[in-house]
């Protein structure tokens, strides 16, 4: 019970972060879940409020089939990265998945507090797009989280507000289900954690909910920047701990 009640405040306050920012619901419960449980089981949790708070995010935005076309290829990537990739997190490496998932974390923390705001020219995303899908994948496979590189990536492509967080959603759509496919022929996902995940929506949307509700009362450029100093402690803190 303890646990269940450990989690359901990891999902509300997952869920306020997308709210407030539009992303980051995954990247927290993952990071914040590690702490005392392992990554593979972490990303089981996360599934389902992933899978719809992005179904959310996608339904919510104007061009699905435009962009779904345009990023066809970095989706591509990512399914058969996470395929490759697959039993990193519960294989004989899974020892070490709280350091690459810290890792991750800091990472792209340090990107986001960065002022660098690189742009990938046209004539690249071709090149690009699949490259960046199958890195994705794998890092998601061996982390279970799915923000890096694709969410530098996308910020990169230069699309509009409102796109961009369609695009994002339908990024993350697509690594949810190729995570969970990957967890479930892997044994992680079975039915009591397909359960637990289930019930880990209701507080995550709750979440969403307050951080949607105070998103107007702050500043969310403020609330983003320390959102990504607490995301490299925490990446620091799962990156160190093994090693200990």
């Amino acid at each position: 019970m303890a646990m269940l009640a450990l989690a359901t405040a990891v999902f509300v306050v997952a869920g306020l972060v997308k709210g407030v920012i539009g992303l980051g619901l995954p990247t927290i419960a993952v990071g914040l879940l590690s702490l005392f449980m392992t990554p593979a089981l972490a990303a089981s949790w996360m599934l389902v409020p992933s899978l719809l708070t992005n179904v959310w995010q996608v339904a919510a935005g104007p061009n699905l089939w435009p962009l779904t076309r345009r990023l066809a290829t970095l989706l591509a990537g990512l399914v058969a990265g996470t395929w490759l990739g697959s039993g990193i997190i519960t294989g004989a490496s899974a020892g070490h998945a709280s350091v690459a998932l810290g890792l991750v974390l800091i990472l792209y923390a340090g990107l986001g507090l960065s002022p660098l705001r690189p742009r990938v020219p046209a004539r690249a995303e071709p090149f690009l797009s699949p490259v960046v899908g199958l890195i994705t994948g794998v890092v998601s496979a061996g982390t279970g989280i799915f923000v890096m590189p694709s969410v530098p990536y996308l910020q990169a492509l230069g699309l509009e507000k409102d796109d961009l967080v369609q695009a994002l959603g339908i990024t993350f759509l697509v690594a949810t289900v190729a995570l969970g496919l990957g967890l479930f022929s892997e044994g992680v996902l079975a039915g009591g954690t397909a359960l637990i995940s289930l019930a880990m929506l209701a507080p995550a949307l709750l979440g969403m909910a307050i951080g949607q509700a105070i998103r107007s009362r702050i500043s969310p450029a403020a609330f983003r920047t320390w959102f990504m100093i607490g995301l490299m402690l925490l990446g620091a803190h799962l990156a160190v701990k093994p090693l200990l």
